[in-house]
């Protein structure tokens, strides 16, 4: 019985896991998609340094470095432009006030 327990549980976490991935991909209609290069003139203007701007699981995903120079992967939805996931990989002396809160 409590074999079966713990199974059902398992499982249940590895659905509702799968159900957070799956939120990952956009699901725009190409048709409604904005060129890249509006994308890339909008994430420069907030001071990243665009690498590389890929189509990934329908999104747009963004490869460079922030204004401080963290290296930076972001997905968008490629109709709204709008941020839907973000990584940054801090370098040991790096300033993170970007990312934090400035504390009071």
């Amino acid at each position: 019985m409590i074999h079966r327990l713990t199974s059902s549980i398992a499982l249940l976490g590895l659905l509702s896991s799968w159900n957070v991935l799956a939120d990952e991909h956009c699901k725009d209609p190409v048709a409604d998609w904005q060129p890249r290069e509006i994308l890339r003139q909008q994430v420069e203007q907030y001071g990243w340094q665009v690498h590389r701007i890929k189509v990934d699981d329908g999104c747009y995903e963004v490869r460079g470095l922030d204004r401080r120079g963290n290296a930076v992967e972001a997905k968008f939805s490629p109709a709204s432009l709008r941020i839907r996931a973000r990584e940054v990989e801090f370098g040991p002396t790096a300033d993170t006030s970007d990312y934090l809160p400035q504390a009071q």
